[in-house]
């Protein structure tokens, strides 16, 4: 069982590092590109500039929180942070009207299973004991 928590733990680092930089790097890619009117993601609520704003920031709390959880403190962040992007995708994916262009889906699926299982390893992050 130590194993599969330290399993866990690790998924979850590697997913939310990743998709904090990709987000990053796609909301400042698009900036670049034309501002707030290049970039349209349909599943997501926001449009325009406040899409672009939205991402930008919201990876860079990503990163902090990640950057914290490493370091030790304010795990229950990381943890909060992380419940947030798996119900944000859930609900942007599979809740809401969007309709999927073929071959989405399965990547969709993807990108939400990795997320539940990086708040199982945000919990065990959470919960561990850290001795000094």
């Amino acid at each position: 069982m130590v194993l599969v928590k330290a399993l866990l733990r690790l998924i979850s680092y590697v997913f939310h590092g990743l998709f904090c930089l990709g987000l990053i790097a796609l909301s400042s890619l698009a900036f670049v590109a034309g501002g707030g009117q290049s970039l349209r993601l349909g599943m997501l609520p926001w449009t325009g500039s406040t899409l672009l704003t939205v991402l930008f920031f919201g990876s860079l709390i990503g990163l902090l929180t990640l950057v914290l959880a490493l370091r030790g403190s304010l795990k229950w962040l990381f943890f909060l942070w992380s419940l947030v992007v798996a119900v944000m995708l859930i609900k942007s994916y599979f809740l809401s009207g969007y309709r999927f262009a073929p071959g989405e889906a399965k990547t969709a699926l993807y990108l939400m299973l990795s997320s539940v299982a990086a708040v199982f390893g945000s919990w065990f992050a959470m919960t561990r004991r850290t001795y000094r």
